[in-house]
C-alpha cells in the first residue's frame, strides 16, 4: 500500500464560494504538494490527484487505468462519489475502455467532428442571437445565469439531435436536477432525459439522434441508445453552461465593445477562458486495473485517480503544449468542437448585435460557487444590460 500524508489544509471536495477575480489557491496548493497527491475522500478512503502535466498525459493514455465504475473501491458510497452505472450495467463512452470504447467512439465521433460542426455555425449563431434578443426585449438589465446559460446549449443540442424544442423546458428542469444533492433527484433527471431522447428516434427523424441510432453497434439496445443520447445532452449542456457565464463576464469586463468583432480575438478569449476556468476542474474518476507505479509511488489495483485539469492548465510554468480542458488520450471529449463553436457564437453575437452591452456590477463583485469535487464552479448571477 502507498504511504504518503494527505495535505490537511487542502480539501478539493468541499463546496466553495469565492469571487471570480480571486486567485485559485486550492489548485495552487495541490500543485505545490507534488505531482501525485493523496487525499482523503468523503465517499471513503484515499484517492490520488495528478497535478503534473506530463504525468497527467501518461495517466490519460495508460490502458492499465480504466474508467469503469465497477473498479471503484468496494466500500465507496457510490452516490456520494457521483459514480455512473458500471460498464456492464450501462455501457457508454464514459465507462468503457479499450476496443469496446473505440468501437462506440467511432459511431459518435463523425457526428461531432470539426467539419460537421462548422456546417452548423450559422444555425448556432442564429440560436444565440434569438435567445439573447428574447432577453433584451424590454431593455431592462437581465441576469443571464437565470436561464440563458442552461437553455442556450440545450436548444443547440436538441436542435442538432432532432428532438423537438417543445421538450426544452423538460430538458432544462432535468439538467438542473442533475446538480441537486436531494436523494433521488439525479435518478429522476436521468430518466427524464433518456425519455425525451426518444423523441429524436422516430422513423422520420432527421437529426443526429437518428444518425447515431444507425451507427452504433448492431447489438445496442434501445435503452442503451437512449442512455448514449442522455450523456450527449447532459455532458454537452454542462460543459457549455459552466463556461458560458465566465466567458460572458470576461467579454464584458472591459465595458461595451463598439468595434467590429474580430474572429481571432474571440477565439483567443474563448481558449483562454476555457483554459483558466475549465468546465470541470478534474477528470472523471479513473481506477487502476492492476498494481502500478506512478511518480515513484506503488498504487494497488482499484486505486481511484483524478487529474487536476484546472491546476495543470493554470500552472505558471506550463509550456505551450495543449491544455487539458477537454482531456487527452482515448477519452478526449468528442464535443470539444461543438463547445468551442457555441461559446464563440455567443461572444460574436454580443459584440455585433449588442455592442453597448455591459455588466451592471463591477467584475470584481461577481461570485461563483461549486458543490465541490468533480463539478466546476458556476457564477451565482450575471447581471447584464444588453442595450447599455
Amino acid at each position: 500500500m502507498p504511504n504518503a500524508a494527505c495535505p490537511e489544509e487542502i480539501d478539493p471536495f468541499a463546496a466553495t464560494a469565492h469571487g471570480l477575480s480571486e486567485p485559485d489557491l486550492m489548485h495552487a496548493a495541490l500543485r505545490a504538494a507534488g505531482p501525485l497527491v493523496p487525499m482523503n475522500f468523503p465517499a471513503g478512503g484515499q484517492v490520488w490527484i495528478v497535478t503534473d502535466a506530463h504525468l497527467a498525459r501518461e495517466v490519460l493514455a495508460d490502458p492499465r487505468i480504466a474508467k469503469d465504475p465497477a473498479l471503484a473501491p468496494p466500500g465507496w458510497d457510490r452516490q456520494r462519489a457521483g459514480l455512473e452505472p458500471t460498464a456492464a450495467e450501462q455501457p457508454c463512452l464514459t465507462t468503457l475502455d479499450g476496443p469496446e470504447h473505440a468501437t462506440l467512439r467511432r459511431a459518435h465521433a463523425p457526428l461531432l467532428n470539426a467539419k460537421r460542426i462548422r456546417e452548423q455555425s450559422d444555425r448556432i449563431h442564429a440560436i444565440a442571437r434569438h435567445l439573447l434578443a428574447e432577453r433584451a426585449t424590454d431593455r431592462a438589465p437581465v441576469d443571464l445565469m437565470a436561464g440563458f446559460t442552461t437553455s442556450y446549449p440545450l436548444t443547440v443540442l436538441l436542435d442538432l439531435l432532432g428532438i423537438p424544442l417543445d421538450h426544452l423546458d423538460r430538458a432544462v428542469g432535468a439538467c438542473t436536477r442533475m446538480l441537486s444533492n436531494k436523494p433521488g433527484d439525479q435518478g429522476r433527471a436521468i430518466a427524464a432525459l433518456t425519455e425525451l431522447a426518444a423523441a429524436g428516434l422516430h422513423d422520420d427523424s432527421q437529426g443526429l439522434a437518428a444518425e447515431l441510432r444507425d451507427r452504433v453497434p448492431a447489438d445496442t439496445t434501445n435503452d442503451q441508445l437512449r442512455y448514449h443520447l442522455f450523456t450527449l445532452i447532459f455532458a454537452g449542456q454542462l460543459t457549455t453552461d459552466a463556461a458560458l457565464g465566465t466567458l460572458i463576464a470576461h467579454t464584458l469586463a472591459g465595458g461595451p465593445h463598439r468595434t467590429p468583432a474580430d474572429a481571432d480575438n474571440i477565439d483567443e478569449l474563448v481558449r483562454d477562458t476555457l483554459r483558466t476556468h475549465p468546465p470541470a476542474p478534474f477528470t472523471l474518476w479513473r481506477f487502476t486495473t492492476t498494481e502500478i507505479e506512478l511518480a515513484g509511488i506503488r498504487l494497488p489495483a482499484r486505486t481511484p485517480i483524478l487529474v487536476d485539469i484546472q491546476g495543470i492548465n493554470a500552472n505558471p510554468t506550463r509550456t505551450l503544449a495543449p491544455d487539458l480542458t477537454f482531456g487527452a488520450g482515448p477519452h478526449y471529449c468528442i464535443g470539444a468542437h461543438l463547445a468551442h463553436l457555441e461559446l464563440r457564437a455567443v461572444v460574436t453575437v454580443l459584440r455585433t448585435d449588442f455592442p453597448h452591452a455591459r455588466l451592471t456590477v463591477p467584475f470584481t463583485e461577481l461570485q461563483q460557487t461549486s458543490i465541490g469535487g468533480l463539478q466546476g464552479s458556476r457564477l451565482t448571477t450575471l447581471p447584464v444590460a444588453l442595450h447599455g
